[in-house]
């Protein structure tokens, strides 16, 4: 350990970093340099450098990171439609590979011997920080307090703290819940919900209200698109992150984006997790119904197949990785024409796709129109086309394969 002199620290402010901050200096007798990131989380990032100062750190870095963590990857994640296991919209995956990013740069710029997190031994995200880090800096050292120490419980870590005077977060008497926030998401694990047949909380939830209490009359939403990305909402230019924080506000006022999952993880065992995603949940309708109008049929279906693998990738960390480069940029291409309007109706935790409108179109209603058509399609084509298609089922049906 005695190699180790610098140590740059994915910080809080919350209980396991703050516990983490003091078993560092204690443990590694290392200097510790802080950096917190303001993705969206909806809480003031500020206390963490008070807390930070007061237990003798230096070094600092608080970042405001929003407009980027939408632009660079919540953006291209969405122009993908990605969403894992069929419920996830991946909010806690998709922030991993910038905080990585930001360490590693941090540690760059500090002359840092290592990097720190406080992903626990169980978890996805020790996987996504790391990956992220070796891909990035090869080299680099990374410091895992939870695969070292023996605080292995919320009620532990509580205890750690009150002896060292560290001040956390508490809700009643009882441990906190395990939550992650940020512009895309807040995520919630453990505590009752460990019991996957026990119903989540109401009072846990905390952007969104209830369907059952969600206003009595619909909310209308016109989104605007530009190569994939939304760059206005009823007509008013917007940033990345100006877009998804209307979208939170909105969405989380019509009682939208709340889901009760057990997923998957990467290291092998079934987790439950309760998310909460009101303007991600608008965002992927939205895309989809404007490259409805917009993307070739084929183009959209391959799309389709490749975004369960373009989900895992994210999910389980290898967003600086070669292939998934190499899938965002095809991604990428198929989104040169997707441009126009969505009209949503927001309605006690629904949302209905009203209208779509652009001038990259390839619905044509003189070809899809139930009237006539005036030639612009002529049905008996359809004879032809079908007998080709069943030429192999006729040949084997006539050769005595029999398929009931």
């Amino acid at each position: 350990m005695s190699d180790i002199k610098k140590v740059v620290l994915a910080y809080s402010g919350g209980l396991d970093t703050s516990v983490i901050l003091k078993w560092l200096q204690d443990t590694y007798q290392c200097e510790i340099v802080t950096f917190t990131a303001d993705l969206g989380q909806g809480e003031e990032v500020e206390p963490a450098r008070t807390k930070a100062e007061a237990l003798g750190v230096k070094e600092i870095y608080i970042d405001d990171l929003r407009e980027e963590f939408v632009r660079d990857f919540v953006f291209p994640m969405f122009r993908a439609n990605t969403i894992y296991e069929g419920e996830y919209l991946l909010g806690t995956s998709i922030a991993r590979p910038l905080i990585a990013k930001r360490l590693v740069e941090i540690a760059n710029e500090t002359g840092a011997d290592a990097i720190s997190h406080g992903a626990t031994g169980k978890g996805n995200d020790q996987v996504r920080f790391e990956l992220g880090a070796y891909a990035l800096k090869p080299g680099v050292k990374v410091i895992a307090p939870w695969r070292e120490w023996d605080l292995l419980s919320r009620e532990k870590l509580l205890a750690y703290a009150e002896q060292h005077n560290i001040p956390i977060e508490r809700h009643g008497k009882k441990s906190p819940y395990s939550m992650d926030a940020n512009l895309l998401h807040i995520s919630y694990e453990g505590g009752v919900l460990e019991d996957t047949w026990s119903e989540h909380e109401e009072e846990m939830w905390r952007w969104s209200v209830s369907p059952e209490n969600a206003p009595n009359t619909p909310t209308y939403l016109e989104l605007t698109y530009r190569k994939g990305d939304i760059v206005a909402i009823d007509g008013v230019d917007m940033s990345p992150a100006q877009v998804l924080t209307y979208l939170n506000k909105v969405g989380g006022d019509n009682g939208i984006g709340r889901v009760d999952i057990v997923e998957n993880r990467y290291v092998g065992m079934k987790a439950r997790g309760c998310y909460e995603t009101p303007g991600g949940t608008i965002m992927l309708k939205g895309h989809r119904a404007i490259e409805s109008i917009t993307l070739d049929r084929e183009v959209a279906h391959l799309k389709d197949e490749l975004m369960p693998k373009y989900a895992s990738m994210i999910y389980n960390g290898y967003w600086w990785s070669p292939e998934r480069h190499m899938v965002q940029a095809m991604i990428d291409a198929s989104q040169a024409n997707v441009n126009g309007v969505v009209r949503l109706k927001l309605y006690k935790g629904n949302i209905m796709v009203v209208g779509r409108k652009s001038d990259d179109s390839l619905f044509d209603a003189a070809v899809a129109t139930f009237e006539d058509d005036a030639g612009a399609y002529d049905q008996q084509d359809a004879e032809g086309f079908i007998k080709l298609n069943a030429l192999r089922l006729r040949i084997a049906a006539s050769k005595g394969r029999n398929l009931l």
